[in-house]
């Protein structure tokens, strides 16, 4: 099992059964060494279905242990769905991207929807993010398109592009 995933497992296990928090102190070294945003995804193994899906653009833990075990807590309780429950354990599919830093671009033909995710940015401060590589987004269009949905950005609204890569692990 991959560590970043094993330690998002660790996570929502401990926190589903007990309600408890996993220390991270119980993690790796490297995870414990290292900053950076990431995603965790919560799928159910026999149809596939997003259960949740959390995460942050920039760090905002002191280390990349913390990041992980909040947005695994988090994806736990996504808004967007019914809060995962202890029964349902056993039929989880966990993966967790890692980001790299955002870059500034100046137009979509800077995006690969394979390669890179996209961030958009409206004046106000507004901001939307979608995954790279997502199953039935090919077109940079459309790909910006959901991540102005996200942020409540209107179509004709001006806004910033950044794109970003990730290292995806799954279990």
């Amino acid at each position: 099992m991959n560590l970043y995933v094993d330690v998002a497992r660790k996570t929502i296990t401990q926190y589903l059964k007990n309600g408890e928090v996993y220390n991270d102190g119980d993690s790796p070294d490297i995870l414990r060494k290292k900053q950076a945003g990431c995603f965790v995804s919560i799928h159910l193994k026999d149809t596939k279905e997003l259960r949740g899906c959390i995460g942050t653009i920039l760090p905002t833990c002191k280390n990349l242990a913390g990041e992980i075990i909040n947005n695994a807590i988090s994806a736990c309780h996504d808004p967007r769905f019914e809060p995962i429950n202890n029964n349902e354990l056993d039929n989880l599919d966990i993966s967790v991207d890692i980001l790299s830093e955002p870059e500034p671009i100046e137009g979509l033909r800077s995006l690969n929807t394979k390669k890179y995710g996209v961030i958009v940015k409206s004046k106000d401060g507004r901001t939307g993010l979608l995954l790279p590589d997502l199953e039935g987004v090919d077109d940079q269009n459309y790909q910006v398109a959901i991540a102005r949905q996200k942020a409540g950005i209107n179509p004709n609204e001006p806004i910033y592009l950044f794109r970003f890569t990730v290292d995806r692990y799954t279990m």
